[in-house]
């Protein structure tokens, strides 16, 4: 969707207007990256890591359309810990214990 590259394209700038607003949000694991306060999602390398599995089947001569399709089976929960620091959270030790990652 168009509106999901547009998003993903600015996610650097909509964290920091979140942040000067004094927002938390939440978005792509890789919106963490950019300075969002949580990021959680699939797990796209993951995902990218199974591509050879379908292209190797392709090569074989299976038809695409017959190949199931697989849904993402890991998903992460990044929180940024310095963006939560820049708006005044404290988050519990629970909620810490989930993040597959923390961004400091």
């Amino acid at each position: 969707m168009i509106e999901d590259i547009v998003f993903i394209t600015n996610f650097k700038r909509i964290a920091e207007l979140a942040i000067k607003q004094r927002l938390p949000s939440i978005s792509f694991i890789e919106y963490a990256d950019a300075g969002g306060l949580f990021g959680y999602g699939a797990n796209f390398l993951a995902l990218y890591r199974r591509a050879p599995v379908f292209v190797d089947k392709i090569i074989k001569g299976a038809k695409p359309a017959d190949i199931p399709i697989e849904r993402p089976t890991t998903f992460e929960l990044v929180i940024n810990l310095k963006t939560a620091k820049a708006l005044g959270l404290t988050l519990t030790n629970s909620t810490r214990s989930r993040a597959d990652r923390e961004i400091e």
